[in-house]
């Protein structure tokens, strides 16, 4: 399968620079895959599309401001991303400019409150870098840092929340999962009335999630690899709705994989903690997933693949070029799909 299947026209003025003023007022394509209808919605219709003893598997990691300014002791300026806590105070980072950074070399942030040196030229010129500091890191960042917006953003974001779900909880992530972004604590509340179960993975996002994919053939391209853990209770809810014959519904693919790389044959699932790099694309069958909520992502990427594989690829490119028709918000902080 070549990777050129996955492409589709889209304006650059459909790509959503700033998010809409109220989370649930964004537009929401519903798929009917048996029907192979197409809706138009509004996202807090999702309401209507769920039925009692559904179970919602949200991911409720939390973005940290993971882009950091310094300067090294020359007084030239440099650039961290911060993409994995490799352990304690070492973290491994996308740094610019890469060539002038080598090993040894010391980075101040903040006026001094936070140092850094190179430890190691990492695989694909990432570096291991170790921090020095007094205090709590996460609290050193959340000054001195910038959320770390998709490369396709170029406004500047004016609310640091609203790159963040309203229930993100364990900080970690390079970037939002950006499907659970339309959910106001409102509409959960009504969810939760209307006896849908809610069920939380965390699953870290990495950088990655935006790398194109290079290969000419799909199944060449490998996969980035990302943390997750899941615990008892939320596992219970998940096989709950298994043994009941309800619906399992993933808000967003970061939610997805998690349940598909935990998942037996029969879509139980179990807590646990590990790493995933699965890598979902057409011709996977799926375990444990019987829905899904997802944001409209970028030609030629593995999360146009993912929904391919869900919901038939002509179905989907065909939902794409209508959504593109309809004028929808593309990517990151666009419109909705919910794929049934």
């Amino acid at each position: 399968m070549n990777v050129s299947e996955f492409n589709y026209e889209l304006p650059e003025e459909l790509i959503a620079q700033t998010p809409i003023l109220k989370r649930d007022e964004s537009r929401l394509m519903v798929l009917n895959r048996n029907e192979k209808t197409i809706e138009h919605k509004t996202f807090k219709d999702i309401l209507d599309y769920l039925q009692p003893g559904d179970c919602l598997v949200r991911n409720n990691t939390k973005v940290i401001p993971a882009r950091i300014y310094g300067k090294k002791e020359t007084g030239a300026n440099v650039e961290f991303l911060l993409l994995n806590n490799i352990q304690k105070d070492i973290w491994e980072a996308i740094v610019r400019p890469g060539n002038k950074l080598h090993v040894g070399t010391k980075v101040v942030f903040g006026e001094g409150i936070l140092e850094a040196e190179i430890l190691e030229v990492m695989q694909g010129g990432t570096r291991k870098v170790e921090f020095h500091y007094e205090g709590i890191f996460n609290e050193i960042l959340d000054k001195i840092g910038l959320m770390p917006l998709p490369p396709y953003i170029h406004e500047e974001l004016k609310e640091k929340n609203r790159y963040q779900t309203v229930y993100a909880s364990y900080e970690g992530s390079a970037a939002a999962p950006t499907a659970g972004l339309h959910f106001t604590e409102e509409l959960l509340e009504k969810i939760k009335q209307k006896q849908v179960e809610i069920a939380n993975v965390t699953l870290h996002v990495g950088i990655g999630t935006f790398r194109p994919v290079k290969e000419e053939k799909v199944e060449n391209h490998v996969m980035h690899e990302e943390h997750f853990f899941i615990k008892k209770e939320d596992a219970d809810k998940i096989n709950k709705a298994k043994q009941n014959k309800k619906r399992v519904i993933a808000v967003g693919t970061t939610s997805c994989r998690v349940l598909e790389t935990i998942s037996d044959e029969n879509g139980m699932v179990k807590e646990c903690e590990g790493n995933t790099k699965i890598f979902i694309y057409p011709g996977y069958k799926f375990k444990c997933l019987d829905a899904l909520i997802t944001n409209f992502h970028l030609p030629q990427s593995t999360l146009l693949m993912l929904v391919s594989a869900l919901a038939g690829k002509d179905y989907i490119m065909h939902a794409y070029n209508e959504a593109v028709k309809q004028k929808y918000r593309f990517f990151s902080f666009g419109d909705a799909m919910f794929i049934q």
